[in-house]
């Protein structure tokens, strides 16, 4: 049985990671904090990272960590920068030396938001905001140090924690009604998809860099009528430009206007497909 250490353990993604393989992996979960089944490990710390190694000989390294608090990556770039970039240099070092598959997870961030069409792995790169840089930064980082790795570029995910879909559902509550941006446009994402696409990824040769979000397209004032649509919320969703946003919120960092992926590598490389959003959604809600 295949041993996995998965970092970000606590986070949506590392949770849905784990239930995805189920029993058939054998997991070492860690994140910044120590938890039940948990292992405390900061990924910035290259001696305990290797002590980790160490210990329990991964065959299988799943970085979900890092700073996505997209407005904080602005505030403390370095602090994002020690998350982002150092802590997936560490473990692409480590990889190698112990031998390790490593699949890193990035963003649409790392583009410029430009765009006027979706946007494929080989597009260059063009991040504006720390966030968007640092994880470049930590990309770049994994391609020089490891040999054997994924780079899944996602977008937009929601899962079981903190998300866009339980933000609005908590608005709702006590709101008759929201301002959510509608010139934004990209593709809601759950985390249970992604968790598939890495489960059929990784016990693969097929490496490189992989776009990895769910069918589709919309913006966050779209999503989230039909968020309330699908459960039947009255609150009113009022449609705002980003500039209207920023002048309500001006602490806030500047969001791509268009973040919409393409997974060309995979279907280019083989027969799989992430779910249409719309579907990944109908499942997620059922569970909230």
């Amino acid at each position: 049985m295949e041993k996995i250490l998965v970092t970000g353990a606590l986070g949506q993604l590392g949770r849905a990671v784990v239930k995805e393989y189920g029993d058939t992996a054998d997991f070492v979960r860690t994140d910044m904090v120590e938890s039940d089944g948990v292992k405390k490990l900061d990924i910035s710390d290259m001696d305990a990272l290797n002590e980790v190694f160490d210990a329990e000989g991964p065959d299988v390294v799943i970085n979900c960590a890092a700073f996505t608090n997209v407005d904080g990556c602005e505030k403390d770039e370095d602090a994002a920068f020690i998350a982002n970039a150092i802590g997936p240099r560490n473990l692409a070092i480590a990889c190698e030396k112990y031998g390790a598959k490593l699949v890193h997870i990035s963003t649409d961030y790392v583009f410029n938001g430009n765009a006027t069409k979706p946007l494929i792995e080989t597009d260059t790169p063009d991040p504006v905001s720390a966030y968007g840089r640092t994880k470049l930064a930590g990309e770049n980082y994994v391609k020089t140090f490891s040999e054997r790795f994924f780079i899944l570029r996602t977008a937009w995910l929601y899962g079981e924690g903190h998300n866009f879909v339980k933000t609005m559902l908590k608005l709702s509550e006590t709101h008759d009604e929201v301002s959510v941006v509608c010139d934004q446009l990209g593709t809601p994402t759950s985390a249970t998809e992604l968790a598939r696409m890495i489960h059929f990824l990784e016990p693969t040769e097929n490496y490189g860099i992989f776009h990895a979000t769910c069918e589709g397209d919309t913006n966050w004032a779209d999503f989230t009528d039909l968020i309330f649509e699908k459960k039947g919320i009255k609150t009113k969703v009022n449609h705002v430009t980003s500039e209207e946003y920023k002048r309500m919120n001006p602490a806030s960092a500047d969001r791509p206007h268009y973040s919409i992926l393409e997974d060309r590598m995979i279907k280019l490389t083989s027969d799989f497909r992430m779910k249409e959003w719309e579907d990944a959604l109908d499942e997620y809600l059922k569970t909230v």
